[in-house]
């Protein structure tokens, strides 16, 4: 593949209805990509069940959510939470009498790391504990979840599950020197995929990132089949990145955050789909644009592609919101400064040949660069700086905005999907917000 899939147009699902079921595969937090498709699938009148990912004890174990904490759970998504922990990744996991991957990193020092090996057959050993782990809460949540939907539903099951770092002192330093630092600060992020804690690192987002939807579309076999053959069916969605196109310079290219350690576990994500959907399993990742939230906050200048989104409102027809989207983004800058300057900024930002080196499709997710980050941190922390808040930034508002245009656009094309890895570029995410108040 040297091109994006890319979807181009707006679904009108007829096939979600009251009385169908939606699963959240994953625990719904804070501001993000599931809050979209949680509304979406609310305002069609679908039952929403979610789950959970649990919670740790102060010596580590895991558990089911207290009694509180499962009522703040079920309000917050507006459903039944399956009380089953199901916490991905086995960084937390090892044979009995046996160190977890997490103790071994945290013995690491910011001097040692690069030099420091692990033992894989341990690893190994502390993987198969957290897949069986894994693989154990699935089969008994979907054991629950069985009696909870009705023959012949609608099953609309939406993986969310990401991340995988392993919570380490040492590698919150790491993290910092290498998603933020630029000059003597700068680190590359080759260093850290060449050095067993780089490996530890990847093999644990496989797990969490992508494999939790293998076992998400093998765990519930059963009841795919019991409601397809009653006359219902079942489609699964999962959150994927691999890139964006966006308006430079006038016309929409495909452009990406570097350096995204993840991408590797996404791509992996994609060809789980395709697996699945040449096994006749109507299973899409959904590649979604650059956005602001909790966990994308620490990689600096992902969001500066969300910016010339409002260029995209203005080219696709949403009219009078859209200058009224512009209107409030310029609000949110110091007086003096025009909207127009900050995207002519981001124009010769993409535009630098530094930046354009970096749009090779093929060769994603590449590795940092001291030149790279310059560009991009120096761009992202002059661009912050232009606000008149650092806690209201035109970037928040426009995560707000693709948030709402993803939701109706994965909702309605699962729906019938036109293939298993589609995405979602900044020309639909604006005719979908055209749509909806243009």
């Amino acid at each position: 593949m040297s091109a994006p899939t890319a979807l181009r147009h707006l679904s009108s699902q007829t096939l979600f209805k009251k009385g169908d079921v939606f699963v959240l595969f994953g625990e719904l937090f804070g501001r993000g990509y599931a809050n979209g498709l949680v509304n979406e699938a609310r305002a069609a009148g679908l039952t929403l069940i979610g789950m959970t990912v649990g919670r740790r004890e102060a010596d580590g174990s895991l558990r089911s959510l207290n009694a509180e904490e499962l009522a703040a759970a079920e309000a917050n998504l507006g459903g039944k939470i399956i009380n089953v922990p199901m916490m991905a990744g086995f960084d937390m996991d090892a044979p009995a009498e046996s160190p977890t991957m997490t103790a071994r990193v945290n013995e690491m020092t910011l001097k040692s790391w690069q030099g420091d090996k692990l033992d894989w057959d341990h690893v190994g050993a502390c993987r198969d504990v957290g897949v069986a782990r894994f693989k154990a809460a699935v089969a008994e949540a979907m054991a629950q979840l069985d009696g909870m939907i009705p023959d012949g539903a609608n099953v609309f099951f939406a993986h969310t599950m990401a991340g995988g770092l392993v919570k380490a002192k040492v590698f919150l330093a790491i993290a910092n020197r290498i998603y933020k630092g630029r000059g003597e600060r700068f680190m590359s992020s080759r260093a850290l995929l060449d050095s067993d804690l780089g490996k530890l690192n990847l093999m644990n987002f496989d797990e969490v990132t992508a494999n939790t939807f293998q076992h998400l579309i093998e765990g519930s076999a059963a009841i795919r089949a019991r409601v397809e053959q009653t006359g219902g069916s079942a489609r699964y969605t999962a959150y994927g990145y691999h890139g964006t196109e966006i308006l430079i310079d006038g016309d929409y290219h495909w452009q990406t955050y570097t350096n995204y350690t993840q991408g590797r576990a996404k791509k992996r994500l994609e060809d789980i789909a395709r697996a699945a959907w040449d096994k006749g399993v109507k299973a899409t990742v959904f590649n979604c644009p650059e956005i602001r939230t909790n966990s994308s906050d620490i990689f600096v200048g992902v969001e500066l592609s969300l910016v010339p989104l409002l260029n995209a409102l203005k080219r696709e027809g949403c009219g009078a919101w859209a200058e009224a989207q512009w209107a409030h983004c310029e609000a949110l800058l110091q007086d003096g400064t025009s909207l127009a300057s900050v995207l002519d900024t981001l124009d010769r930002y993409n535009l630098d040949p530094v930046m354009v080196a970096f749009r090779d499709f093929d060769a994603w997710p590449m590795d940092n660069t001291p030149e790279l980050a310059e560009r991009m941190i120096g761009t992202s922390e002059a661009v912050t700086a232009l606000h008149k808040e650092r806690t209201a930034l035109i970037t928040d508002h426009l995560s707000a905005l693709v948030i709402e245009a993803t939701g109706p656009l994965m909702f309605n094309e699962a729906a019938s999907p036109s293939g298993p890895v589609l995405w979602l570029s900044h020309d639909v995410i604006a005719r979908q917000l055209a749509k909806l108040h243009g």
